[in-house]
């Protein structure tokens, strides 16, 4: 049962009291993996929720077990957008292109906009959003797509956004240069840290009553 209040967002797997409507977080990191599982921790759905998620490197299925594996049910409440795989129902649709950035956005709004016809509060989420930035030699279009799509949809209604940055992806660019100007969009960062096998440290700031750094099992 979460222990947050009905104007927060629970995360019970990680040891954060509750997350606020609207906020928004660039989780980055250099382990693939460890991003995936925090990720999962951060935007399965509760019961009272709905999940949005584009995932660039995964199938939708996938996405739906890691999901599920956080809280039961998690998965079945989450529609995923994904790059792999293929379409199976409203709630398992594929990009047609990512680089197509403007169908993207439009499909992910969609899909947004649909959960909040039967629920008022969503999750919603990108994973990787490095992949995108590898896709798109322009990095301010995927900042455009950021602000106009995926962030807009949280200051619209009542959810929290986890944005997915991969940097050991060779983006040819100075990614720290990237990431400081991503990060002005976003209510905070998270950077997760592997210090040994299944454990990780998290970096974070801007995220109101959260600790700057947690130490967590993956």
């Amino acid at each position: 049962m979460s222990l947050a209040n009905s104007n927060t967002f629970g995360v019970d797997s990680l040891p954060i009291d509750g997350l606020e409507s609207g906020t928004s977080i660039l989780l980055t990191g250099e382990d693939s993996e460890a991003l995936k599982t925090v990720f999962a921790r951060l935007v399965a759905p509760e019961t009272d929720e709905y999940g949005v998620v584009l995932a660039t490197d995964q199938r939708g299925h996938a996405v739906q077990r890691q999901l599920e594996a956080v809280e039961t049910g998690a998965g079945s409440r989450t529609s995923v957008l994904a790059a792999e795989g293929r379409d199976n129902g409203d709630d398992l649709q594929t990009v047609g292109a990512l680089g197509d950035l403007t169908a993207v956005g439009m499909e992910l709004s969609t899909m947004v906009a649909t959960a909040q016809q039967s629920v008022d509060r969503f999750r919603t989420g990108i994973v990787f959003c490095s992949t995108l930035c590898a896709e798109i030699d322009d990095a301010r279009s995927v900042y455009r797509f950021l602000n106009s799509n995926f962030l807009t949809e949280l200051r619209r209604g009542d959810g929290i956004g986890v944005c997915v940055f991969d940097t050991s992806v060779d983006l040819e660019t100075d990614v720290n240069s990237m990431l400081a100007g991503m990060e002005t969009s976003f209510t905070g960062r998270l950077d997760v840290e592997t210090t040994g096998r299944r454990m990780a440290t998290l970096h974070t700031s801007g995220l109101a009553d959260v600790e700057s750094s947690l130490e967590v099992s993956l």
